[in-house]
């Protein structure tokens, strides 16, 4: 690293630690004696390889910037061949992967960073003139010392900043000159919520749908402008869409760019309004649509109508509609994935001597027979009759069925009367068979 000190004479930096500021410490102190040690043995050749230009001035100051030459080894009038052979040197003998000492992948980071400064002869030349800083905002795309300037030739990060600020880059290198990004833009997507029918979720079929949404004005094609008239450079922003705004803090003038107020980013403004949409190029319209719901779809399942959003400003694309279902619950049945789920009810005697009923399920009454000795709760399952799958309707889930078994609370005397006989005989077999295996054990 290449550090240097600011606004003092050479004898105070020999022989006096008080000349320092209170925030630099004595390790830094001592990188600086050595650092300037080394420079003094060099002569004059290392004081041309540090140009003043690259210290910030600020008086009484420790100022430290990263010697990007010194990290490959270069000198500062290396070729871009020269740089590479030495970028591969160093980074095959710092590789993480090759080099397992503690400081291999903070040394090949530095390497890494330095090379890519260097080997772009935009950075190089930003860092050649303004330093550490050139590269790293305070004095990119040319803005000097004083402001951020342009977040413009970020190579593979454009499209963060583009994402972030509009336009190319950020849009900053539309405010110096560069080109504006143009074209229509695409309109909003938007969202319907739409309740279906329990059955209607399960074998799907058409449902009409009612919605508000932005449709390009007629009248004026979407530009905004009527008949006969046209749009006309924007006198806030000069055609760019942006307005730079500078903020001065204690740290500096900060220099941001915002949209334009008045063009609202679009560069030029309407002379004359339609008096259709009153300038605004799209009107609110309501309207219906009939969407066609496939079978097996369930809560949260959403459809996708393309062209049905809203429509893009100055003619733009319109978005996607997407609709978004609800089943309603149904009376009867509960659903999980592709499997139905419900219960019946049969007589005790049913229960116990076995018996065929009917079960009612989404495709009608199906006929279950039940066995003697069902227990309450069994669970019994009907093949093929649950919910299709969403992605091939000839594939459907099974319908399950639990068993309640209905005990009566009032009997009649008759009943009451044959139950006690019942009763008799199972209690006179049961002795018997106790007595049995009695006689067996004796």
């Amino acid at each position: 690293e290449m550090c240097s000190f600011v606004g003092a004479p050479r004898s105070a930096l020999q022989n006096s630690r008080t000349a320092l500021t209170p925030s630099v410490s004595a390790c830094a102190f001592a990188r600086v004696r050595t650092d300037y040690a080394r420079a003094a043995a060099a002569g004059s050749a290392a004081r041309t390889a540090a140009p003043r230009r690259n210290r910030t001035q600020r008086k009484g100051v420790i100022v430290c910037d990263a010697d990007y030459y010194s990290r490959l080894g270069v000198g500062r009038n290396a070729d871009e061949a020269a740089l590479k052979k030495a970028y591969r040197k160093l980074a095959r003998k710092y590789h993480p992967d090759v080099n397992d000492t503690d400081d291999a992948k903070e040394r090949f980071q530095e390497i890494t960073e330095a090379y890519e400064v260097l080997s772009d002869p935009n950075m190089r030349a930003r860092y050649d003139q303004f330093g550490e800083a050139g590269v790293k905002g305070a004095a990119a795309g040319g803005a000097g010392a004083s402001g951020f300037g342009d977040f413009g030739d970020f190579g593979p990060f454009s499209d963060v900043f583009e994402s972030f600020f509009g336009g190319a880059a950020g849009g900053a290198r539309a405010g110096r000159g560069g080109p504006r990004r143009t074209g229509p833009s695409p309109g909003e997507h938007l969202r319907v919520d739409v309740d279906l029918d329990f059955e209607k979720a399960v074998f799907g079929g058409e449902h009409k749908i009612r919605f508000s949404h932005l449709e390009t004005c007629s009248s004026c094609k979407g530009s905004g402008a009527k008949s006969g008239s046209s749009r006309v450079t924007c006198n806030t922003c000069n055609g760019q869409g942006v307005v730079m705004q500078v903020a001065r803090t204690p740290l500096g003038a900060f220099q941001s760019q915002t949209t334009c107020p008045t063009c609202r980013g679009e560069g030029d403004v309407v002379k004359e309004v339609c008096t259709s949409c009153g300038g605004k190029g799209r009107k609110q319209v309501s309207k219906t649509l009939k969407v066609t719901i496939p079978p097996g779809v369930d809560n949260g399942s959403k459809l996708r109508v393309r062209g049905e959003g809203d429509a893009g400003p100055r003619g733009g694309p319109a978005g996607d509609l997407y609709v978004a279902l609800r089943a309603k619950p149904h009376a009867s049945f509960t659903r999980e994935g592709m499997n139905i789920f419900s219960r019946i009810s049969v007589s005790y005697l049913d229960a116990i001597l076995g018996a065929d009923v009917q079960v009612p399920t989404l495709d009608g009454e199906h006929t279950l027979k039940v066995s003697a000795g069902t227990q309450p709760g069994t669970q019994m399952k009907i093949d093929g009759k649950g919910v299709p799958n969403l992605n091939n309707k000839y594939v459907r889930g099974d319908h399950y069925v639990t068993v309640d078994v209905a005990i009566p609370k009032k009997l009649s005397a008759d009943e009451k009367k044959v139950l006690r006989e019942l009763q008799d005989k199972s209690s006179s077999s049961k002795s018997t068979r106790e007595g049995l295996f009695k006689g067996f054990r004796g």
